[in-house]
Formats: C-alpha cells, sequence, structure tokens
C-alpha cells in the first residue's frame, strides 16, 4: 500500500496547490480588471495595467483570461464586478501587526469573513489608523537571482536601478527584493528592462517601519493567520511586520 498512501499524500498536496493555484488565478484577474477599469485598457499607457498583466503572465494565467479582464474592466465587453478597495487593519499572534488589503465587490461580506478570519487564528481587528502608521507605501521589485541560465548579482541590480530610485537591494533567497518610493517604482522597473535584467514582479506594496521577531511557535501561528486571510476570495494581500529568523524557518519548513 505504501506505493498508493504516496500517490494519494502526492495527490491530495497536488489538489491544495491547484486549489491554491484557481484563488491565485482569481486574484490575478480581478488586478488586471480594476486596473483596467481605473486607467483605461491599454497598458502601454497605463503602468498599473502593465504591472498587473506581467504578472498574470508570470503565474501561467492564460492570455484569454486577461484579455478578457482587460476588456470588462475597460469596459469594452460587458460583465465587470464593481470593486472597491478596503484596507483593514488588526493584530495577529505575538502582536504582530497586519494590513489586509481587500478587493471586492461586497463590503459587509469582506469585513464579515476578514474578521472571522482574524479572531478564529488568535487575532483582533484594531480601528483604522492604529496600525497602518507602522508601514510606509514602497515600490517592490522581486527579480529573480537565476534567469535563463546566467546569474543576476546584487551589483547588477545595483547599477541597474541606483539613478533611476531604488533605495536599498535586500537578498531574499533566491531572489532580490528592489524598494523604492512608490512613484518611482515604473521608473526602477523600467530601468531593470533596460538593462536587460528580468523581474518577477514589481507593485505598490506596504513596508513595515519596524519589525516584530516572532519564535518558532509564533511564527507558526501567525502563518495560519495569514493563509486563512489569503484563502478569502475578497483579500488580495496580507501586510504584516513580523520577522522570521532563518533557523525558526528552517525548523518550520522541516
Amino acid at each position: 500500500m505504501s506505493g498508493h498512501s504516496k500517490w494519494a499524500t502526492t495527490k491530495h498536496k497536488k489538489a491544495v496547490i491547484d486549489a491554491r493555484r484557481g484563488k491565485l488565478f482569481a486574484k490575478l484577474i480581478k488586478n488586471v480588471e480594476v486596473a483596467a477599469r481605473m486607467g483605461g485598457g491599454d497598458p502601454a499607457g497605463n503602468p498599473t495595467l502593465y504591472d498587473a498583466i506581467q504578472k498574470a503572465k508570470k503565474s501561467s494565467v492564460p492570455n484569454d483570461n486577461i484579455d478578457r479582464a482587460v476588456k470588462r474592466g475597460s469596459g469594452a465587453e460587458a460583465g465587470g464586478a464593481d470593486y472597491q478597495t478596503i484596507m483593514y487593519e488588526g493584530y495577529g499572534p505575538s502582536g504582530v501587526a497586519l494590513l489586509i488589503e481587500c478587493l471586492t465587490d461586497n463590503r459587509n461580506r469582506a469585513a464579515m469573513e476578514v474578521r472571522t478570519a482574524i479572531s478564529r487564528n488568535g487575532g483582533n481587528l484594531a480601528d483604522p489608523g492604529s496600525v497602518s502608521y507602522m508601514f510606509n507605501r514602497k515600490g517592490v521589485v522581486i527579480v529573480a537571482k537565476s534567469q535563463d541560465g546566467k546569474d543576476v548579482s546584487e551589483d547588477d541590480v545595483l547599477e541597474a536601478t541606483l539613478d533611476a530610485g531604488a533605495e536599498e537591494v535586500n537578498d531574499i533567497g533566491d531572489s532580490f527584493e528592489v524598494i523604492s518610493e512608490a512613484t518611482d517604482l515604473v521608473a526602477v522597473r523600467t530601468a531593470l528592462q533596460a538593462a536587460g535584467v528580468d523581474y518577477d514582479s514589481a507593485e505598490a506594496s506596504f513596508v513595515p517601519t519596524m519589525t516584530v521577531e516572532v519564535d518558532q511557535d509564533g511564527a507558526g501561528k501567525v502563518f495560519r493567520l495569514v493563509e486563512a486571510l489569503e484563502d478569502l476570495d475578497d483579500v488580495q494581500n496580507v501586510f504584516g511586520n513580523f520577522d522570521v529568523p532563518e533557523d525558526v524557518m528552517a525548523a518550520l519548513d522541516a
């Protein structure tokens, strides 16, 4: 039976990944639709749409789905929903601060689901403004270290982006993270492209100004809460100020 149980485990894992991918696809498509509604359906004149499309393509969302989302958003095709962006603030286990960004066509549903997920996982919602001051809106571009058989170094990334407004380049394992002011995001992304350096994603993000280090128990609880939130259809992004030391991460992975 060992073969069967191994196969069953693999199948289960694949089902979880596929379900997540389905959720991810839906969120990426929603991003594209909203970007097209806000700034028009031409990626050349709408940098937010350009980045939303790039991210969707990098995640293997079919081109047909992307095209339809652009058409729905820009009004060229009927059926677009009226999505609103709502930001919820909260605290998770170990006093970790969280910003939860939603894109929803039903505010009441979003609020109820977010509140339930937080309270079931050891956290609580906070009043507007009580958490957001701990974060700055920044441009974040992720650059893979290995690209088409060639290695990209930190110096390569710095050299390409420094004049375009990059403030820092962080080593985050298999990739580099380039932080800039949100207003310099397009310039940084364009500078990388001009230097022949590919990037995985470019988006405005919320970066914590101070972090809370969590131990293994705390990290496990925080990850469960973040996963529960990210599983909600209305939640687009979860930003937190938790810092997980490498040894704790390794223990959790094991």
